[in-house]
C-alpha cells in the first residue's frame, strides 16, 4: 500500500506513520507497566516494589528521544538500557513474589512489548522488522536472567510472542504492499501522464480551430462578400498579418500570452483593437459604457476578450445584415461585462450547424477556457445580443466555470 504517493516518498511516508504508531504502542505499555509496579506497592506495602517503577523512567526517556531523532545511536542505547530495564524490573517482582510461570503474566510482558517495539532507525519493513527481533531477544534474555537469578521457573512468553509475531505480520504485510505499489505506481503516472496529453491536445484542437476561424474562414468570408476588383490596401494587410500569425508558432504556447502587460489606456486594448478593425470593415460600431473596466483584465483574460468580440462583431457583418453594432462595457465587483448588441436579422442558436464554429469556438470555448461565461439571446428579425463575463482576478475561475454550469 502506497497511500497514493510517489514511488520515492510512499517507503519513508508509512515507515514514519508505523514508527509513531509502535512508539505510541511502547510509551503506553511503559506508563502500563509503570501503573503497575506502583499499584502493586500500594498493595503489598512490606515488599519493595518501587525499584521496578524507577526502571522504567530511563526507557521512558530514550523512547521519548528515539522518537524525535530515530538515529541508529539512540536505538541501540534504547536496546541496551531497555534490556538492563527489563532485567531490574522483572527481578524486582520475582525475587519478592512467587506467582508461579511469572514470565507469562502481562506485568512482565509490558516492559518486554516496549523493547520489542523500538522502530529503530532506517526506512521499510526490513529494518524495522531486525530492530523488533533484536528487541523481543534482548528483551527475553533479560527476563530469563532476572528469572534465573531468583530461582523462579521460566516458561515461554506468550503474550510477548504473540505482539512480536503481530508486528511481524504486519511488517511483511507492508513489506509486500510496497512491493506491489512500486509496480503499480509507474502504470498510474503513465495514464495521468497519458491523460494530461490527451487534454493538452485536446485544448490545442480547440485553440487551432478557433484561430482557424478568426483568421482564414473570416478572410473568405470578406473575399466572397466584396466587390470584383484588387484587395484594399488594408485587407492585405490583415491577411499578411495573420499569414504570419499562422506561419508562426507563437499561439502554441501559454507563456507569451500570460506574460503580456495590461493596459494602461482602453485604446491600447485588444477590445478596441476589434472594434476598431470592424469599423475599417464598415461596420458602425458604438462604445458605451464604463471603458476603463477592462484595464482590470491581465493580458490573457484582455486579450481572449478582445478576439470573442472580434468574431461577434465578425458575425454581425457577415450574417445579421446589420449596418452598426453596439459594444456595452460593463465592471463590476470581479468581473467585467461586454455585450454585443446588433438590429438584425437574429438566428435561432439551436439550428445552427455543428460545422459553424464562430460562436461555438471563437467565442464561447475561449472565454469559458479563462474561466468567463457567454450568454446569447437571439430572435429571428429582432437581432442578436451576446453577453461576454470574464473575471478580472485568476481565483474567480472557478467561481465563474460553476456559474456556468448552472446557467446550462
Amino acid at each position: 500500500m502506497a497511500l497514493g504517493l510517489p514511488p520515492h516518498l510512499a517507503p519513508r511516508a508509512i515507515s514514519l506513520s508505523f514508527l509513531s504508531a509502535i512508539h505510541t504502542t511502547a510509551f503506553t505499555c511503559l506508563v502500563g507497566a509503570l501503573l503497575v509496579s506502583l499499584s502493586f506497592q500500594a498493595r503489598w506495602p512490606s515488599l519493595i516494589l518501587w525499584p521496578a517503577a524507577l526502571a522504567t523512567v530511563p526507557m521512558l526517556v530514550l523512547l521519548y528521544l528515539l522518537d524525535r531523532a530515530r538515529t541508529r545511536l539512540l536505538s541501540v542505547a534504547y536496546l541496551c538500557v531497555g534490556a538492563a530495564s527489563v532485567y531490574g524490573y522483572s527481578l524486582a517482582f520475582t525475587g519478592q513474589m512467587d506467582i508461579g510461570a511469572f514470565a507469562d503474566s502481562v506485568t512482565v510482558a509490558l516492559p518486554k512489548i516496549a523493547l520489542m517495539l523500538v522502530g529503530g532507525s532506517g526506512i521499510g519493513p526490513g529494518p524495522a522488522l531486525r530492530w523488533a527481533t533484536a528487541g523481543f531477544l534482548m528483551g527475553e534474555l533479560a527476563s530469563y536472567a532476572a528469572i534465573a537469578q531468583a530461582s523462579q521457573r521460566y516458561s515461554i512468553d506468550e503474550i510477548s510472542v504473540t505482539a512480536y509475531l503481530i508486528t511481524a505480520a504486519v511488517l511483511t504485510a507492508s513489506w509486500f504492499g510496497q512491493r506491489g505499489a512500486r509496480r503499480v505506481q509507474p502504470l498510474l503516472y503513465r495514464a495521468a501522464q497519458e491523460e494530461l496529453v490527451a487534454a493538452l491536445r485536446h485544448r490545442m484542437e480547440l485553440r487551432a480551430a478557433a484561430l482557424l476561424h478568426d483568421t482564414v474562414l473570416n478572410h473568405l468570408s470578406a473575399l466572397a462578400g466584396s466587390r470584383p476588383g484588387p484587395l484594399s490596401a488594408l485587407m492585405r494587410a490583415q491577411i499578411e498579418r495573420d499569414l504570419a500569425l499562422l506561419v508562426g508558432e507563437e499561439w502554441l504556447a501559454d507563456g507569451p500570452r500570460t506574460r503580456e502587460r495590461r493596459a494602461t489606456d482602453w485604446h491600447s486594448t485588444p477590445l478596441f483593437s476589434a472594434v476598431s478593425e470592424a469599423r475599417s470593415l464598415g461596420l458602425g460600431v458604438d462604445t458605451t459604457g464604463d471603458t476603463t473596466a477592462l484595464l482590470k483584465l491581465d493580458g490573457e483574460r484582455s486579450r481572449e476578450l478582445g478576439l470573442a468580440v472580434a468574431q461577434c462583431l465578425a458575425n454581425v457583418t457577415a450574417h445579421s445584415g446589420a449596418e452598426d453594432a453596439e459594444v456595452v462595457v460593463y465592471g463590476s465587483g470581479g468581473e467585467v461585462m461586454v455585450m454585443v448588441v446588433d438590429a438584425g436579422s437574429g438566428f435561432d442558436e439551436d439550428e445552427i450547424g455543428a460545422d459553424r464554429l464562430g460562436l461555438k469556438n471563437s467565442v464561447r470555448r475561449r472565454i469559458e477556457d479563462v474561466g468567463g461565461s457567454v450568454r446569447v439571446w437571439s430572435t429571428p428579425g429582432r437581432g442578436t445580443s451576446v453577453v461576454i463575463r470574464v473575471p478580472t482576478r485568476p481565483a474567480d475561475r472557478a467561481h465563474a466555470a460553476a456559474r456556468v454550469r448552472e446557467e446550462r
